[in-house]
Order: C-alpha cells, then sequence, then structure tokens
C-alpha cells in the first residue's frame, strides 16, 4: 500500500470517529483537541507523509477504534504507534 493511500484511509477513519482533520503550518506535529463541541485533528502541514500517518495514527490510538474494520495494514501502523505512545 502506498504511504498516500494509507494517510488517505487513516483521514477517513478519523472521520468516522468524528474528528476533522485540519493541515496547519507552524512548529509542532500535531494531534487531537477540542474546540467547543468540535473534534479536530490538527496536523503539521510541513511534516513529511510519514510524520503525517504517525501524528494520525497516535490520535486514532488514543481514540480507541477496536469495532471498526481497519485495513490490516493500516491497523498495525495504528497498533504501533499506540505502542510508541506507552513506551514514550
Amino acid at each position: 500500500m502506498r504511504k498516500a493511500d494509507i494517510l488517505n484511509e487513516l483521514e477517513s477513519l478519523a472521520r468516522q470517529t468524528g474528528y476533522r482533520v485540519r493541515y496547519e503550518k507552524g512548529d509542532f506535529a500535531g494531534g487531537s483537541c477540542r474546540v467547543k463541541a468540535e473534534q479536530l485533528l490538527v496536523v503539521n502541514k510541513f511534516l513529511p507523509v510519514e510524520g503525517k500517518i504517525a501524528t494520525i495514527a497516535r490520535a486514532l490510538a488514543q481514540t480507541g477504534i477496536g469495532n471498526i474494520y481497519i485495513n490490516p495494514q493500516v491497523r498495525k501502523i495504528i497498533d504501533d504507534e499506540a505502542g510508541e505512545t506507552i513506551n514514550s
């Protein structure tokens, strides 16, 4: 699976779980937050594709997506990021 396809699948999954994904410029990696009633997932638009994938996967790992079907390759990326978060 190409990195662009993985990123698209993660963005779609984020929307399914109630997030609005925004790409912004700045000196940050990104993550999830709530603004009023809206759940946002903010990603630094200057990160390489791998960084964007990691940021979204990390946020989804914290959200809990156990009941949603996800492509096994994408599920592994999310699970790997969940492990990274725990070990940090």
